[in-house]
């Protein structure tokens, strides 16, 4: 069976070019969005932790805080998922960043975790916390592991969380 090369499969590693190149395509889909919604913003691209990584940033951050709701950031990086793998032929995992909502994000997720290593300091066996994101989890992962403890993801689909528990 021959393979093909715009095939949907995820690549295995993906080079510095390849990611560099999703970001530009990324960054051309979203200058587009951003211009339909007349809306000033500024992209910034980078690859760290082997995904391309996309910032919308403004001057005034109240022109681009009509996109930086937590919900609306992860619709708009979906479709900007779709929009790089129409393009490149790849499944993409890029990751969006409108106003400095992921660092917004993770200073909740800290938090969650926070609360629920006090569950644990109160005796509880393990703490769940609500679904979230695949990337939403690696950061939690990442979190817990800073914090001495530990953690893995249960579950399926939209229903996956993580459950940390005492290392």
């Amino acid at each position: 069976m021959s393979t093909d090369s715009a095939s949907t499969q995820p690549r295995t590693e993906p080079t510095v070019a390849d990611l560099e190149h999703e970001g530009d395509v990324a960054a051309d889909f979203l200058e587009g969005l951003l211009d339909i919604a007349d809306i000033d913003g500024d992209l910034a691209l980078d690859v760290r932790s082997g995904r391309a990584y996309v910032s919308v940033e403004a001057e005034d951050a109240a022109s681009v805080a009509v996109l930086s709701d937590p919900t609306t950031v992860q619709a708009l990086q979906e479709l900007t998922r779709i929009a790089v793998q129409n393009q490149t032929g790849h499944f993409s995992r890029l990751i969006l960043d409108i106003g400095g909502s992921r660092d917004a994000r993770q200073q909740e997720l800290a938090v969650l975790v926070d609360r629920a290593i006090s569950r644990l300091d109160e005796g509880a066996s393990q703490a769940s916390l609500p679904a979230m994101s695949s990337y939403e989890r690696k950061l939690v992962h990442d979190i817990v592991s800073e914090r001495g403890f530990v953690s893995e993801s249960y579950g399926e689909g939209a229903d996956r969380h993580t459950v940390i528990r005492r290392g």
